[in-house]
């Protein structure tokens, strides 16, 4: 059996077959108008932002907080199935060279991700630090600490422990964290010597737990996960069926939906609420929200702060759109008594509701500009208000025909 050709034929049906069909529709939406737009007026913006830069910007915080997580985050697609770990099995001793495309794609792409976002953040950091390091010294450290996350990620999925996996998980994050502090305060030799040796002692420590040959279950869950996030992208134009939604415990949020009255008419709504508080949806908002509320008091003090703020009310509602399609084809939902048209009601409103509360919570960093600029603020809350009632508008006009599905 020709592994890397049986890898190679799966990754051309998954982008053929089941993305590229749909990517007509995503382009019909006006996606990439919109981008091409967003795309302008970021260039223009970020052009008279370097050339008049504020004094005492925390440079190096701002590339700290922006370059640790694209450096550490990593991730693989394998494109396994679940009949895999029955049919492949007799080959699991070869499986190192069917993997071997997944480790390319996952850390070239990662790589040229972090390449431009390095690119585009030097001009800032060049004209703001005192003592900026080399460009090339610093991209080469950059992909350094990229290749090494990626080892550990890897070697992570094999561990036979998944708590040992998880606190690997967190020493990758602490060491790459470390490192890229390191780097940005402290003198290039000096700073190259605490990398080289902290990266020694987490490669010794990596080769501590004890791993699997190919550990089927994780790679397949895993690869479900990586599927789950394209078609959920794909889901915000379109319909993509048999979309599988990723669940996270968060037992600290069990409560909500909890005070739901029980009728037919809100049962949908606590089903939604339950599955958005276990949902990836969840912690996308919540990252978009904190970076979000970070950029609106950065730029509180112009009207560059009250487009960031309506920009990301746009991008909450987008992915809140995801809501409407929870559960599009449970068969389930034809058995229980759920109340005739209530689904898409119920949906509309809690969406609505969400990005209402995302749209005041991230406002509230702009009040820090001052009394003389309380009518530009109060404008800025009242056009995410706007905002929120268009998505509301739209979704309820979309696809009136679902309720009628329903019955």
């Amino acid at each position: 059996m020709d592994l890397m050709k049986l890898r190679a034929e799966r990754r051309s049906r998954f982008w053929g077959k089941e993305v590229l069909p749909y990517l007509g529709y995503v382009f019909q939406s006006g996606v990439a108008v919109l981008f091409m737009f967003a795309l302008i007026a970021f260039s223009a913006w970020y052009t008279a932002f370097v050339q008049h830069l504020p004094a005492g910007l925390p440079i190096r915080w701002i590339m700290l907080v922006l370059l640790v997580p694209l450096t550490v985050n990593s991730s693989f697609r394998t494109y396994l199935v679940p009949a895999d770990s029955v049919f492949l099995l007799p080959q699991e001793s070869r499986m190192a060279s069917y993997f071997k495309g997944s480790w390319i794609g996952g850390v070239v792409y990662k790589l040229l991700v972090l390449a431009i976002i390095f690119l585009i953040l030097w001009p800032l950091y060049v004209r703001s630090d005192v003592n900026p390091k080399s460009f090339w010294l610093f991209l080469i450290v950059l992909v350094g600490l990229k290749l090494l996350a990626s080892h550990g990620c890897w070697k992570e999925l094999r561990m036979v422990s998944r708590k040992a996996a998880l606190a690997y998980r967190l020493l990758r994050y602490v060491a790459l964290a470390l490192s890229v502090a390191a780097w940005m305060w402290q003198p290039a030799g000096r700073s190259l010597i605490f990398i080289a040796l902290l990266a020694v002692t987490y490669l010794a420590a990596l080769r501590i737990p004890a791993k699997h040959p190919v550990a089927w279950e994780r790679l397949i869950a895993q690869e479900k996960v990586q599927v789950g996030r394209v078609l959920m992208i794909l889901g915000w134009f379109v319909n993509v069926p048999g979309r599988e939604q990723r669940v996270y415990a968060r037992k600290w949020l069990s409560w909500a939906g909890n005070g739901i009255p029980w009728k037919p008419e809100t049962a949908y709504r606590y089903l939604l609420v339950k599955s958005f508080v276990r949902s990836d949806i969840l912690g996308i908002v919540l990252r978009v929200g904190i970076l979000a509320a970070f950029l609106a008091w950065w730029q509180r003090g112009g009207i560059v702060g009250s487009v960031i703020y309506l920009f990301f009310v746009f991008l909450a509602g987008v992915q809140l759109s995801s809501l409407l399609r929870f559960h599009s084809e449970s068969f389930w939902l034809h058995v229980y008594p759920i109340a005739p048209g209530s689904r898409r009601s119920n949906a509309v409103k809690l969406a609505f509701q969400i990005q209402l509360l995302f749209a005041a919570v991230t406002w509230l960093p702009l009040l820090g500009a001052g009394p003389g600029r309380f009518g530009a603020v109060f404008m800025t809350l009242a056009g995410g208000i706007v905002l929120c009632l268009l998505f509301r508008f739209f979704a309820n006009r979309k696809k009136a025909s679902d309720d009628e599905d329903e019955d």
